[in-house]
């Protein structure tokens, strides 16, 4: 580990600090941000190793929202210079509607997709995989 900062965007409060303890244990810096506005601002400010994305906040898809501003292929986008930012995307989407999503180029442009609850071992796992580590 080299201290890689890592970006959790979720609106429960919960499930940031249980991301935190568990990140920050394995050598990991966490920052987190609780909505879209908030989240975009903190890449911006801290320029992140990784991101780890909720799906649903605010509202139902704030998530794929957020993800398409920072994948926006315009080289004009603010987010421009971040987006080569692995996405970890967390959902309990899944469990609560016959919806189901995948990493998908244009329309979901995420690294990867874990589902809610992430044990604590599965969490560090994928997160030193995008990492590369």
């Amino acid at each position: 580990m080299a201290n890689e900062k890592i970006l959790v965007i979720d609106d429960d409060p919960d499930l940031v600090e249980v991301i935190r303890l568990t990140l920050k244990a394995s050598g990991f810096q966490v920052f987190s941000a609780a909505n879209s506005v908030e989240g975009l601002a903190r890449v911006k400010e801290i320029n992140p190793d990784l991101i780890i994305l909720d799906v649903m906040m605010d509202y139902t898809t704030e998530g794929f929202q957020v993800s398409l501003k920072l994948r926006n292929p315009d080289p004009a986008s603010e987010y421009a210079e971040y987006r080569g930012i692995p996405i970890l995307m967390l959902t309990a989407i899944h469990n609560t509607t016959p919806l189901r999503f995948e990493p998908e180029g244009d329309y979901l442009p995420v690294d990867s997709f874990a589902e809610k609850p992430l044990e604590p071992g599965e969490l560090v796992k994928k997160v030193e995989e995008l990492l590369g580590n």
